[in-house]
């Protein structure tokens, strides 16, 4: 194509089918795709628990190019559905599973350069698996980006045991992408879709201060981050955070003495807000050339109807609305500005 209009740094996709995980490994709790109709496709777990349902553009590169060419979209940045995470599983057992995911992205891509980009899956629950996965598809698939939750069971993304991942993305120039996963499912949660409309929010919130508290940008400075969903609720409670990090230090600074403001500037966030006042303010906390276009297509708690419209119809120069459609997402992705 001549020139990009739109990048999406926030899609997922998933393959038609794979293998029966829980037949292969011993043990169950894995979610599998079962095909229910010419469009429709369930997803359960392997005791029969319901995910959820999805339609055909989200497993199909030809119906996903389609919309794409509808909404005006010119690349998505391909990545994973969280729940195949997988980190309560073992390390080597999921290692397999990504490797076979990540294969499955680097084939779309391959099949549609101009059109996507892929963002790689390891697993974290298994750092040094997780570095042996990074490694691969960086020289053999040439992923620069990995999609990462926003929580490693126990581990929340400041823990020192994801340190030999962190320098490995450092030193292969692999931006991180995270997503918020595992939310409180039950108990005051349950009702009213609350695990997504404020779990989500809060989860990025807390996987944001848990980066910034536990200094990992003080280890590793050169690490590129974007948060999904709009970094959560962490912009709008950012006056809050800061506060008690100033009058408490004895909480909130006891493993970095840095503010969480002065990282203003070097995070990322995607523009996926619903309002744009929020996109406004989002803009003017994380910047002008830190705040990407995303979509979470094709899902419907995202902006799935034109990707871009939020961005588009605010009241933005020209140039920022160029930086926000495609550039800022280019940059953080580490493609060539000029090839585009």
């Amino acid at each position: 194509m001549a020139s990009v209009t739109k990048l999406d740094l926030h899609a997922h996709i998933l393959p038609e089918r794979w293998p029966d995980l829980k037949s292969k490994v011993g043990y169950g709790g894995w979610v599998q795709i079962h095909k229910v109709g010419d469009d429709e496709f369930d997803m359960r777990y392997d005791d029969g628990t319901f995910f959820r349902k999805v339609e055909k553009n989200l497993l199909d590169p030809k119906t996903r190019i389609r919309e794409m060419d509808a909404t005006g979209v010119t690349i998505q940045a391909l990545s994973t559905v969280p729940v195949l995470f997988n980190y309560w599983a073992e390390g080597a057992d999921v290692q397999r599973f990504h490797r076979f995911l990540n294969d499955h992205i680097a084939g779309v891509v391959k099949d549609h350069p101009d059109r996507f980009v892929g963002m790689a899956t390891v697993p974290l629950q298994s750092p040094l698996l997780a570095v042996e996965e990074l490694k691969r598809v960086h020289s053999e698939l040439h992923m620069n980006c990995v999609e990462i939750g926003s929580h490693v069971n126990a581990w929340d993304l400041n823990s020192r045991e994801l340190d030999p991942f962190y320098k490995t993305a450092e030193e292969l120039g692999t931006s991180i992408f995270v997503h918020p996963w595992d939310m409180q499912m039950d108990g005051r949660m349950k009702k009213y879709w609350m695990p997504w409309l404020v779990g989500m929010p809060a989860e990025t919130s807390q996987a944001i201060c848990c980066v910034l508290f536990g200094a990992v940008l003080e280890r590793f400075p050169r690490l590129k981050f974007c948060f999904a969903h709009g970094a959560g609720s962490f912009p709008y409670t950012l006056g809050r955070i800061q506060h008690g990090f100033n009058c408490r230090p004895d909480l909130c600074a006891v493993d970095n003495k840095v503010g969480p403001s002065s990282y203003l500037g070097k995070l990322y966030a995607d523009s996926l807000v619903h309002d744009e006042r929020a996109l406004k303010f989002l803009v003017d906390i994380f910047g002008e050339d830190r705040v990407c276009l995303g979509s979470d297509y094709p899902f419907p708690l995202g902006e799935i109807e034109r990707p871009g419209a939020l961005i588009e119809n605010a009241d933005f120069s020209v140039e920022l609305r160029e930086r926000l459609l495609w550039r800022n997402g280019a940059e953080f992705l580490g493609m060539h500005l000029s090839s585009i």
